[in-house]
């Protein structure tokens, strides 16, 4: 890209401007720390030139938008057509609770759904469990049946707009429940649209929700793949997810290779079962986090499509060119926000939120600044979505399509990590692939050992977080004229208890058995277990019933220790 000549006298330009206006500005100023790196512990220089990218090809390392190798985005004219999905992570308390929140959100705007489970629902509890007391609609919404999903989407259209359930282990239960109660609204399969999270892989890595041990949860896994790709034309049925592996303390570079690594054992397994993989690469989709450190989480975004290209052509043959596409949901990062001086977090979030788009995100939600303290009221969740729509509104970077393309500095920061994380990558293959590498606890230590530098570096003070090591101010800021949301957990617990007592007393039991027993049978033949957990559905049997029928078949998971 850049004439020879024209590098040398660069060069030469550079050396005189670090001996002369360089030394002259640190007799100045001293810079301000002995090493600058970005939060992956990438060392940065002070400036970037055409030197840092003089060996680039651009065709095969940038490309025009919506071509190969989609560095610059997978659509052509990326969000002068279209927008990103605007879908706040929401659900608490009750099924009522949930129902409610989402109709005010999409009142002021949202453009698609996206539910949080309590904790007993992403690890198949019912709400009377005795292993629930105390956690029933805490951290997001009870489900326990049909029923509850029935109340949920009562009065909402989901033929008009899709939904995301970040659901892992009980992902067949949900996506039943959620395929039952859009049937029962007239709903057709092919109007069905979402996405099912169901990506076991990040569960023993990090988030720690499982249930069953790594092969039959993978197995699962793909019964939902599968089944979907047969019967649900416009579902994404798995979210490949780094937000939780970078939550629990991965780096940049870890949460981009790990993410990818197990994107490639799904991919391995789905092949396995005999499908082509241009029956099913275009239905797979990603979860990233958008973080603090501006620049790298951008680089990151680009680095990410242009790896996931390079390995479905090269690596898996894929023909279509959907097959390549990198398709991404973001999230800003809870872990970034603080219960000190928390009206920061609207800033933070903010800036985030931009990082994501110019990174070319799908679909997007935004933290609220309430967070730390507890579930999003609806002044926080609102401030979070305005943040979306001033963005995408206001200033003017969705008019052109990658416009940091070219920037020196974002153009080496996006090779760096891409090479980073491919020694990550080859050092996984090296084991076999992702799922014995978790076996063995390498993402598991790599996370925490990251977690570990980056919490001392806070304490050491080599990375500063504004309001907690420095610019502190006495006391516990409050957050004035904030309505905090206040749930009644004892009451929702007792609402959500007495609805399964009536809901078992007023079924029919000897349908529900009938349905468990069939589906006990299909899970010991190794059958997909999609249309038998359907069935029990539909018949109202309870999440706990069915995850129960399936623990006595698959067994469950403890985690060995990991040193």
């Amino acid at each position: 890209m850049f004439n020879e000549e024209a590098l040398e006298e660069l060069e030469d330009k550079i050396r005189k401007w670090e001996k002369s206006t360089v030394v002259k500005s640190l007799e100045r100023f001293r810079e301000r720390m002995e090493k600058f790196t970005t939060l992956s512990g990438i060392t940065i220089k002070n400036v970037y030139t055409p030197l840092d990218v003089r060996d680039i090809d651009y065709f095969d390392k940038l490309g025009l938008p919506g071509e190969y190798p989609f560095t610059r985005g997978i659509h052509a004219t990326m969000y002068r057509g279209r927008l990103w999905t605007m879908r706040m992570f929401s659900g608490y308390g009750s099924p009522e609770d949930t129902n409610k929140r989402l109709k005010y959100l999409i009142a002021h705007g949202e453009t698609g759904l996206s539910l949080a489970f309590d904790y007993p629902t992403l690890i198949g509890l019912d709400a009377d469990d005795p292993q629930a007391c105390g956690e029933v609609g805490v951290c997001g919404v009870s489900v326990s049946s049909l029923k509850d999903m029935e109340i949920i989407y009562n009065g909402i259209d989901m033929s008009s707009i899709t939904t995301n359930m970040t659901i892992n282990p009980p992902a067949p239960v949900l996506l039943s429940m959620y395929v039952a109660t859009a049937e029962k609204q007239g709903v057709t399969y092919e109007r069905i649209g979402g996405t099912t999270q169901n990506d076991p892989l990040k569960e023993f890595i990090a988030q720690k929700s499982y249930v069953f041990p790594p092969e039959p949860a993978v197995k699962i896994s793909m019964d939902v793949i599968e089944w979907s790709i047969k019967n649900l034309p416009l579902w994404n049925p798995i979210s490949i997810s780094g937000y939780h592996i970078r939550e629990a303390g991965a780096t940049a570079v870890q949460e981009l290779a790990f993410t990818i690594a197990d994107g490639i054992e799904y991919v391995r397994q789905l092949i396995l079962r005999g499908l082509n993989v241009d029956e099913f690469a275009h239905r797979l989709s990603f979860f990233f986090d958008a973080h603090i450190n501006f620049f790298e989480e951008i680089a990151k975004f680009r680095a990410a499509r242009r790896m996931w290209a390079k390995i479905m052509k090269e690596w898996f043959n894929a023909e279509k060119e959907r097959s390549l596409w990198l398709r991404f949901h973001t999230q800003t990062a809870g872990v970034s926000l603080t219960a000190q001086q928390p009206f920061n977090n609207i800033v933070r979030t903010t800036i985030e939120a931009l990082a994501a788009v110019l990174g070319g995100t799908q679909s997007l939600h935004t933290n609220s600044l309430d967070e730390p303290f507890r579930v999003p009221s609806e002044f926080g969740a609102k401030i979070a979505l305005r943040t979306q729509q001033i963005i995408a509104y206001e200033t003017g970077v969705a008019d052109v399509v990658d416009p940091l393309a070219g920037s020196y500095y974002i153009e080496w920061l996006t090779d760096e990590i891409e090479e980073q994380a491919w020694k990550y990558i080859d050092r996984i293959e090296k084991m076999g692939g992702m799922l014995e590498a978790v076996k063995k606890g390498y993402p598991q230590r790599e996370v925490t050992e990251a977690s570990y530098r980056f919490q001392k570096e806070v304490e050491e003070r080599k990375k500063f977080i504004v309001g907690v090591n420095i610019y502190v101010e006495g006391g516990e800021e409050e957050i004035r004229n904030v309505p905090l949301l206040d749930i009644n957990q004892e009451e929702i617990e007792r609402r959500q208890v007495e609805r399964l007592r009536k809901l078992r007393m007023e079924r029919n039991n000897e349908a529900v058995q009938s349905a468990l027993n069939k589906l006990s049978k299909a899970a010991s033949r190794n059958e997909n277990i999609m249309p038998y957990v359907l069935d029990a559905v539909k018949s109202y049997a309870t999440l706990g019933e069915i995850m129960n029928v399936l623990k006595e078949v698959y067994g469950i998971w403890v985690e060995p220790p990991i040193y």
